[in-house]
């Protein structure tokens, strides 16, 4: 008699977390977040959300239907790229931007790549890479914090890039503006109060590890510490971790398992490296803020990472 087996990609881990009560925790984990978003930047903040989760969900469904593969529209992956993607955008976008940019990241970043597990970059930090490289109007221009009437302002990291301030007081924010998200910025990456709210969920329910987020944020305070413009080791370190997309990037993407190192020597490089290429990009880049960038370049180092750091097999002898 044949017997037919199935292997299916790595890693090949048993455990009793499935797909979607990873993803659909780590979602409702983001809500508070939004919740703050939305009372922050408006009512618009909240269409862009929905807008961006929906179109994922049927891009995914469409895709999956047309390539006759299972449907599994459900299982939370969908809705938590629609919902990071919406995150990363300004509430002053027009509507067509989380549609175009929810297509991309479930049709391109995701599916043609093979669907989840097979993936090689996070979908929403592609698709907000592929926005902010078609449509820089609009992923640069940012809602001031309760502005009823649709005034616009540069982020504070753009402000101190662009030389027009030397720190961020001097635009009368201090460190609870920053911490509870009364700053202009993204939709859901303002909120550093409610987003580690989100991570210590995930944390107590080992969902995630502090491996990476501790590396990219310790590397990255670092260096802004000891390389500031104003002189060697005079560099804001606070600021420098609540300001941005930081917190949202370090916490909810760049612990993404699929585009994420295995090992725990793998997830502390993958981090090391996080936090160098963010300030290598705030400090010198075009840009004035590199997380998003960071980690995608890290993504596709991750595999060539866990080459490097092998897990040993099961039975293998150690070697000298």
């Amino acid at each position: 008699m044949k017997d037919n087996f199935f292997v299916s990609f790595s890693p090949h881990i048993l455990g009793k977390k499935s797909t979607p009560k990873l993803m659909w925790r780590v979602f409702f984990s983001l809500i508070p977040a939004g919740l703050l978003g939305v009372i922050i930047f408006g009512l618009k903040a909240l269409w862009i959300i929905l807008l961006s989760i929906i179109t994922a969900i049927l891009t995914e469904g469409l895709i999956q239907g047309l390539a006759k593969r299972r449907i599994t529209i459900l299982d939370g992956s969908a809705a938590l790229t629609g919902l990071l993607l919406a995150y990363n955008l300004p509430s002053t976008v027009p509507f067509w931007i989380p549609v175009i940019g929810s297509f991309f990241a479930i049709a391109i970043a995701k599916q043609a790549f093979g669907g989840l597990g097979r993936n090689i970059f996070n979908p929403a930090l592609a698709a907000r890479a592929f926005l902010m490289a078609c449509w820089p109007f609009y992923m640069t221009r940012f809602s001031l914090p309760f502005s009823v009437d649709a005034k616009t302002q540069a982020t504070v990291l753009t402000l101190i890039k662009d030389g027009k301030i030397s720190h961020f007081s001097e635009i009368s924010l201090n460190y609870l503006d920053l911490f509870l998200g009364f700053r202009g910025g993204c939709i859901g990456e303002v909120a550093v109060l409610a987003l580690l709210l989100g991570a210590i969920y995930l944390l107590y329910q080992r969902i995630i590890l502090l491996h990476i987020p501790l590396s990219f944020m310790g590397s990255l305070a670092t260096l802004s510490w000891i390389f500031d413009k104003q002189g060697f080791f005079k560099g804001d370190i606070l600021f420098s971790l609540f300001s941005g997309g930081l917190i949202l990037g370090v916490f909810f993407m760049a612990t993404d398992y699929v585009t994420s190192p295995l090992t725990k020597k793998g997830k502390i490089i993958f981090g090391l490296g996080c936090g160098v290429l963010t300030f290598v990009i705030r400090r010198f880049g075009g840009y004035p803020e590199g997380v998003s960038y960071s980690i995608l370049i890290m993504n596709a180092f991750s595999s060539l990472i866990d080459k490097l750091i092998r897990v040993k097999r099961y039975g293998e002898k150690k070697t000298t």
